[in-house]
């Protein structure tokens, strides 16, 4: 079902509740997967992240201002046949925010590896959305990671190549800064045609559930400034000549109505991956595993099973 601006309206806070973090008792009072859940201490943060079911472990990574509600439909399937571990990353739902350098691609992937130490749990598979995508690559680059296959779900690994790209970063260090900007957003986002407009402009029609989470999470200052700082910090240029080091086999899969990240960025990545392939999926757009849940477990599942030990 698409959302609509009556189903955000009442997904939407008001007043000045939209001012920190979001509040797992209020703003995850009907959280996806909420059995699932606990809240744990590793890198000096304290992280809300997801386990479910048993098997070999499978790590899900959401990408730049999502949470876990972004593998709501997805996780209970998987965990039928993995341990699935899904953390929100750190100032996005109701995970604490790092400092700058723990907000950076270094510092994220360092910080999931301590989350994965305290748990006690090595994953064998993963998989990461846009941004996720990019901290699994770096934590296999940085030797804190070593499954024996990963999925890149419209992954976000090269720069963008758009004229302003270089100025973006700068821009977003600018505006992270300033703690009104996120509350000034956070307020914009308060209005249920903003979420709309920017749900349609990833190429993605997803249904009223997924529109209200994030519809919420945006409303909160706190996660609009995690993602701002995110942005500030992330430096693509840097893994771009480290990518040709990644020898684990990946599925690079490309929704061909995404919006945010070139489709064929997957094209230039399998000519730098040394052990990877192509999957386009056609008529989704950035959030394509939202879409179509049902036939992404399936992908996953095929993937993954034919690269098991």
């Amino acid at each position: 079902m698409q959302a609509t601006a009556d189903t955000l309206q009442n997904a939407a806070p008001a007043g000045r509740s939209r001012v920190g973090r979001p509040d797992w008792a209020r703003d995850g009072r009907d959280w996806p997967n909420r059995a699932h859940s606990r809240f744990v201490r590793a890198a000096a943060l304290r992280w809300h992240v997801q386990v479910a079911g048993h098997g070999p472990v499978l790590l899900l990574l959401h990408g730049t201002g999502a949470a876990t509600h972004s593998w709501r439909d997805m996780l209970p399937r998987l965990a039928e046949r993995y341990t699935v571990v899904a953390p929100d990353l750190p100032g996005h739902g109701f995970t604490d925010q790092s400092n700058n350098t723990g907000m950076s691609l270094p510092g994220m992937a360092r910080g999931v590896a301590d989350l994965l130490a305290q748990l006690e749990l090595t994953p064998s598979y993963c998989a990461g959305h846009s941004a996720g995508a990019a901290v699994l690559a770096q934590m296999w680059l940085d030797g804190l990671l070593a499954p024996r296959a990963m999925m890149s779900l419209n992954g976000a690994l090269l720069p963008y190549k758009h004229a302003v790209s270089p100025l973006m970063a700068p821009l977003a260090r600018l505006l992270a800064r300033s703690p009104l900007v996120p509350f000034l957003f956070s307020m914009h986002a308060a209005d249920p045609r903003v979420v709309e407009r920017l749900l349609r402009g990833t190429g993605s029609v997803i249904d009223a559930d997924g529109a209200k989470f994030y519809a919420r999470l945006a409303a909160r200052s706190g996660h609009a400034g995690a993602a701002l700082t995110m942005m500030a910090n992330w430096d693509l240029p840097n893994l771009q000549p480290r990518l040709a080091a990644l020898h684990v086999p990946v599925l690079l899969v490309a929704g061909l109505n995404d919006r945010s990240i070139p489709p064929e960025d997957a094209g230039r990545l399998a000519r730098i991956l040394p052990n990877a392939r192509v999957q386009k999926v056609a008529g989704l757009g950035h959030l394509a595993h939202e879409e179509q849940p049902e036939d992404f477990v399936r992908l996953m599942d095929d993937f993954f099973a034919a690269h098991a030990a």
